[in-house]
C-alpha cells in the first residue's frame, strides 16, 4: 500500500468538547486535510515539541525518546494506519540500531505524532484514510447563494436536517473559518450516509 506523507497544519482547541483539540493534519503538496480529535494532554505535549519549549521535568513522550535512544532503538516513521468506527489507529515503525529488522508498535495517533516530532521522523498516511476521513479544501469560486442558505440552515445545530450537498458546503464553510472540530462532525455525518 502506498504511503501519504502528512505535515502537522495546527492544534485547535475544541469548542463543543471541553478539553478536546482538533490536531490538523494536511497530505503534503495537496489539498486534502485530515482532522484528528486528541485530548488536552496529549495536544500540549503535541505543541510543547512543534514550539520547541522545554519543560523542567521530562514529559512522557520525552521519557520514551531517551529510553529508545539508551537501548539504541531508531524511530523511523509513524503511520496513521487504520480508521475503524471513527477511532484512528497509528503504527510506530522503528529497529534496533545495526538491524534492518523493522518493528510496529501499535499507538495512538496522538501519542505517536508526539514521539515522532521528538524524533523527527515523517508521518505518513494511506489513500483509504484519507479518502474516507479526509477533507478537501474547495476552491474559493464557491456559489455564494449556496453557501448563504446553509448558513441560514446551521442555526438548526442537527446535522440530520441536512442533505449531502448542504452538509458538503458547510464543510467547505468550516474548513475555511478554520473550525476543523465541527469540520470532523460533518465529514462524519457524510460518511455515515454513504
Amino acid at each position: 500500500m502506498e504511503k501519504i506523507r502528512l505535515e502537522i497544519l495546527g492544534l485547535s482547541s475544541s469548542q463543543s468538547n471541553q478539553g478536546s483539540f482538533a490536531l490538523v493534519l494536511g497530505e503534503e503538496g495537496r489539498n486534502r486535510r485530515l482532522p484528528i480529535i486528541i485530548g488536552m494532554f496529549e495536544a500540549q505535549a503535541i505543541a510543547i515539541e512543534l514550539e520547541k519549549i522545554t519543560s523542567n521535568r521530562p514529559m512522557t513522550h520525552d521519557l520514551f525518546k531517551s529510553f529508545a535512544q539508551a537501548f539504541a532503538y531508531n524511530i523511523h516513521e509513524i503511520i496513521i494506519s487504520d480508521l475503524r468506527e471513527g477511532v484512528f489507529y497509528a503504527k510506530i515503525i522503528c529497529s534496533a540500531t545495526g538491524s534492518y529488522k523493522r518493528i510496529e508498535i501499535d499507538s495512538r495517533p496522538s501519542d505517536a505524532i508526539a514521539i515522532g516530532l521528538r524524533f523527527n521522523v515523517p508521518i505518513y498516511t494511506y489513500e483509504s484514510i484519507l479518502s474516507e476521513a479526509g477533507i478537501v479544501l474547495a476552491d474559493e469560486d464557491d456559489d455564494s447563494a449556496k453557501k448563504k442558505s446553509a448558513e441560514k440552515k446551521s442555526s438548526s445545530g442537527n446535522l440530520k436536517d441536512y442533505n449531502v450537498e448542504e452538509l458538503e458546503e458547510m464543510l467547505q464553510e468550516a474548513l475555511t473559518e478554520e473550525n476543523y472540530e465541527k469540520a470532523a462532525k460533518i465529514r462524519d455525518e457524510i460518511n455515515l450516509r454513504k
